[in-house]
């Protein structure tokens, strides 16, 4: 695969018209991003504003897999998921179903994207379990592990730390083959990167302005689980989440992808502060053909002369089975 795709979160859901209008704004960005090239439109998994950089706490926020569900019957192409789901939230038979129902209506185009959670606030004010972040990492691994057995047609009995199903069922199998792919959001580097490595398609890191110098060495950590796990590091998707920032151009846009393509980034997930506009959609679509020519960097980063090794992964618990190649389920 060559070049950069491109993709849009929905992180801010407030338009001038409020509430009447929300149905009508979503149908025009859904369709206005679908007919431009973007790749996917993420929705984020919260039930408030979760990100007060973003849109005040009061805006907007409509549940995630409802609005995905909508958003499949108004587009042919655009790939479709969550950014992401925090693993808590929704008993995982019922997530895991909500995802395969979206990739079936959809025809294929759903992703999972999963993470720990972090949002405490959140899960007190909505009612919502947060337990200890050990626990979450143990939930969302669980999780993961039996989607995969959902998703192959096992009805065999799951039973985990966490989670003990009698006989799971996962019909009707999702469309994607093998399966919806996965992308697990967050950047921490001794237990998301290693799941990453060992059971996703994708990470999902942020655009930090410090040069690059956070996410050349996430990346770097990335490619040592990897190499641990016997994966090619090559093989994962390296999403970024960068804002469009206003007044930014089309060639704006393509010039600061560039940076990060050389990085090692070959997909952009666009989040703006103020609500997406098919205005907004075409900055993007204008960029799309020329970031499509783009050569992102395949290889792990190269660290600067002085720079200290990504000491933490190579703290590695061992995997419960090493000869089994999640990746590949």
């Amino acid at each position: 695969m060559t070049g950069v795709k491109i993709s849009i979160s929905l992180t801010n859901q407030t338009w001038p018209d409020g509430p009447t209008g929300l149905r009508d704004n979503l149908i025009a960005i859904a369709e206005a991003a679908d007919r431009a090239g973007v790749d996917t439109l993420w929705v984020p998994d919260h039930l408030l504003q979760a990100d007060p950089t973003v849109a005040a706490e009061a805006t907007d926020m409509l549940e995630a897999y409802t609005t995905l569900g909508f958003l499949a019957a108004r587009t042919a192409r655009i790939k479709l998921g969550t950014m992401v789901t925090a693993v808590t939230f929704r008993p995982p038979a019922l997530m895991i179903k909500a995802v395969t129902s979206l990739d079936v209506l959809s025809g294929g185009r759903a992703w999972l994207g999963i993470g720990a959670g972090y949002h405490g606030e959140e899960a007190d004010r909505m009612g919502l379990p947060m337990p200890p972040v050990a626990e979450r990492f143990e939930r969302l691994e669980e999780t993961i592990e039996l989607a995969l057995q959902m998703w192959r047609g096992e009805e065999s009995a799951f039973e985990g730390k966490h989670y003990g199903l009698s006989r799971p069922v996962g019909r009707p199998l999702p469309i994607s083959a093998p399966h919806p792919p996965i992308l697990i959001g967050g950047d921490g580097e001794r237990r998301t990167l290693r799941l990453v490595a060992e059971y996703a398609a994708a990470c999902n890191l942020f655009d930090i302005p410090d040069g690059g110098q956070t996410v050349r060495r996430k990346l770097t950590v990335l490619a040592q689980h990897c190499a641990d796990l016997g994966r090619p590091f090559e093989e994962i998707e390296k999403t970024l989440a960068t804002r469009l920032t206003p007044g930014e151009t089309s060639d704006d846009l393509v010039h600061r992808v560039e940076a990060q393509a050389a990085l090692g980034f070959d997909h952009v997930a666009m989040v703006m502060s103020q609500a997406w506009t098919p205005e907004t959609i075409d900055i993007l679509g204008t960029a799309i053909p020329r970031l499509r020519e783009l050569q992102p960097r395949r290889q792990p980063p190269e660290q600067g002369p002085g720079a200290e090794p990504a000491a933490c992964a190579t703290d590695r618990s061992p995997s419960r089975d090493p000869d089994r190649r999640r990746w590949q389920r």
